[in-house]
């Protein structure tokens, strides 16, 4: 083992009973690394490498003397069994992993005390999910291009990479230097990546990840695939000792070299561990929004005085580390292929699978894009499929493990007729829909929007909306408050009175509250409660539909998938709200301040903060357990947002405040480990009852 414990928190994973399934588990690791870094499909995800890592890491721990030579935990992808001819002139070493602020902590703890004083300063770069290579300058000239391989020798790429951008065949100056980075596919060249390899007669590629290295080892290939490349260190620069590594990334990017510096991640600088969880923060915020795939961020120690203290161990340095993201790519079963039509006639094809978490949500249906892409990619039911989800972007399968197929396994039919409606399909653009368009589906939206729970339009059932339809008077919500009492009286057995009645209930409708108006919508992923929510927290609707992904998540029970999907709805249903409202109909919620108003008022005036929001008028996040005199457990809840905090279902750091009442569990017990602020459930109502008495307590007073 090395003097240096794998970073990889071994603590809550669970050792393997015997030697065979150590060592089984090691052979599984070293087959799916050898295929990594080929390039060849993916035998196993990023998280379930992790995972076997972690118990292959707590093995060796209480068993010390199982400990094999050839483990992850000391070598470079386990050996990885790839083979290379070209020796690297220092080795190509891994990176240990941290997964969580805490571990993160530890780490930059630990280096501090390998090195014996305070470390200088980190940087934060992106960790690009692709192919690492070493590319050797001579005299300004690229001359070799070589492959991480098993870390001591890698495979010659050379006459591949010439065309990589960002990795110039020839410097600005006449310099010897050696450029170590990483090779990958930004999405766009992923996109025109597939579409030369299908135009070739070609299988999609499965993913960028591969699709990189795939193309950069590939040989005599009839077309010439994008890569891009970014710099991520860099040996015997000329007059480069005694720089720091952002120093050092500045001069070759002067020199024409493409780096993570000059990508959209940047590399910020931190002097402090605070300063360093920030950073790392941000780029996890960035994730969906750079433009290619991340899997985590890298944290370095800038000063070589630093890097020189610390060392290294056989198979990784012990001045950087890998802060490892939610996995945003997974593999799971394709149970089934739906298709959808949405409200304009749009017909897509949506994937059904087994629930698996990418990027930290559990992930059960998933897009296929369209039938042409469907098609070309040949996914079946009953196929481990590749699931992506990259940031905020909405979760996509990317291709199937076609050596895992079964044989009686079937092709995907695409429909013949809407299946809605049965009318004819569109072909004509890759995105099919219903020749009937919004028509097709206004049965269902007009329906939904007239029901009681929704807009309450008394008289408008079933079978007038089939009338108002095969009249072609309405197709979509707003154009219920454009119709004329005589032409609807000309529907079968509607009269003159009965059509005098029905526009009189549409009329009154207008003065719904907006809750009303959003559940009438159907907004997927919210119903009659989701939508209260929403109208409670921004009050009116330009701010509900103003809001972003990450206001949106300020509600309770939002999280990101559903701040997603809410998000998307919205932007697909604006022209129908703006007609709405231009008609009159009522956009906000009574009663209520929008959520910028209280925001600003709280943070520029104290006296305008309700009890539970912080001094910079953020709201604090409140968990409620147990019983609260007076309040069934939904009132508790939306008792914390009345007093202008966030209600939350778990404890965590981040919690502020803990509500504890009879019956509270596990959650009051993990609230006092992390040492949080906890309000007896009693006090709680107390505060309540002040706050609702137009008293202006604040939470310090009770």
């Amino acid at each position: 083992m090395s003097e240096i414990a794998p970073v990889v928190d071994a603590a809550h994973a669970a050792p393997f009973e015997s030697t065979d399934d150590y060592r089984e588990a090691i052979e599984r690791m070293r087959a799916a690394a050898a295929a990594y870094y080929a390039g060849e499909d993916i035998v196993m995800d990023d998280a379930t490498y992790d995972a076997l890592f972690a118990r292959v890491a707590a093995t060796e721990a209480v068993h010390p003397d199982w400990a094999a030579a050839d483990s992850p935990t000391e070598v470079v992808a386990a050996g990885g069994g790839v083979v290379g001819d070209v020796v690297h002139s220092t080795p190509m070493l891994s990176l240990g992993n941290v997964f969580d602020e805490d571990e993160l902590r530890v780490w930059a703890a630990r280096l501090e005390k390998v090195i014996g004083r305070p470390v200088a300063g980190f940087t934060v770069e992106p960790k690009i999910d692709g192919m690492a290579i070493a590319a050797r300058y001579v005299d300004g000239t690229l001359v070799q291009v070589a492959t991480r391989g098993d870390g001591q020798a890698g495979e010659d790429v050379t006459a591949q990479a010439r065309a990589v951008a960002g990795l110039p065949g020839e410097l600005r100056r006449p310099v010897t230097v050696e450029v170590r980075g990483e090779v990958f596919m930004t999405d766009d060249d992923f996109t025109k990546a597939n579409e030369l390899r299908v135009a070739h007669g070609g299988a999609p590629f499965a993913n960028p990840r591969n699709a990189a290295a795939g193309t950069l080892r590939a040989q005599d290939r009839a077309y010439v695939a994008p890569l891009s490349f970014l710099a991520y260190a860099v040996h015997d620069l000329p007059e480069g000792e005694g720089l720091t590594h952002s120093a050092a990334m500045a001069a070759i990017a002067d020199l024409g070299v493409t780096t993570t510096a000059g990508s959209p991640a940047g590399m910020p600088q931190c002097t402090t561990v605070d300063e360093l969880v920030t950073a790392v923060t941000a780029l996890g915020a960035l994730r969906g929004k750079l433009g290619f795939d991340i899997d985590g961020a890298v944290v370095k120690a800038d000063a070589p005085a630093d890097r020189d203290a610390a060392g290294s161990s056989s198979r990784a340095p012990r001045w950087a580390t890998a802060f490892k993201f939610p996995a945003d790519t997974r593999t799971s079963t394709l149970t089934a292929i739906e298709v959808q039509v949405g409200r304009t006639g749009v017909i897509t094809p949506v994937a059904v699978i087994a629930p698996v978490q990418v990027g930290g949500v559990v992930v059960t249906s998933a897009t296929l894009h369209n039938f042409d892409d469907l098609v070309r990619r040949d996914v079946r039911v009953g196929d481990t499929v590749f699931v992506r989800r990259a940031g905020e972007v909405i979760p996509e399968i990317t291709g199937a493990k076609l050596d895992e197929r079964a044989a009686d396994a079937v092709a995907f039919t695409p429909p013949e007729f809407c299946p809605r409606c049965g009318g004819e399909i569109d072909r004509s653009q890759k995105r099919w829909r219903c020749m009937q368009g919004r028509a097709c589906g206004a049965g269902e939206s007009l329906a939904y929007f007239a029901a009681r729970d929704s807009m309450d339009i008394e008289g408008l059932g079933d079978k007038v909306i089939r009338l108002l339809i095969a009249a072609g008077m309405v197709t979509d919500p707003a154009d219920l408050f454009t119709l004329d009492v005589e032409a609807v009286a000309q529907l079968d057995r509607m009269g003159a009175t009965s059509a005098g009645k029905l526009l009189a209930n549409i009329e009154a409708s207008k003065a719904q509250p907006m809750s009303r108006v959003l559940t009438g919508l159907g907004v997927r992923m919210t119903g009659r409660s989701m939508s209260r929510r929403l109208a409670r927290h921004f009050g009116t609707m330009d701010e509900l539909t103003g809001a972003t992904v990450e206001q949106l998540q300020n509600v309770e029970g939002v999280g990101p998938e559903r701040a997603t999907t809410i998000a998307a709805e919205l932007v697909e249903l604006a022209p129908i709200i703006a007609k709405l409202a231009g008609h009159g109909v009522n956009m906000v919620e009574p009663g209520i301040v929008p959520a910028s108003e209280r925001a600003a008022a709280a943070a520029t005036d104290p006296s305008e903060r309700l009890p539970l929001h912080n001094e910079d008028g953020s709201q604090m996040i409140v968990v409620v357990t147990g019983s609260v005199p007076g309040l069934t457990r939904n009132e508790g809840n939306e008792a914390v947002e009345r007093l202008g905090g966030k209600s939350s279902g778990s404890v965590s750091k981040k919690t502020q405040l803990v509500v504890v009442g009879d019956g509270a569990g596990s959650k009051a017990a993990k609230a006092e480990e992390l040492g949080l602020r906890i309000m007896p459930s009693d006090r709680f109502a107390a505060l309540l009852a002040a706050h609702d008495a137009g008293e202006s307590p604040t939470l310090d007073d009770f």
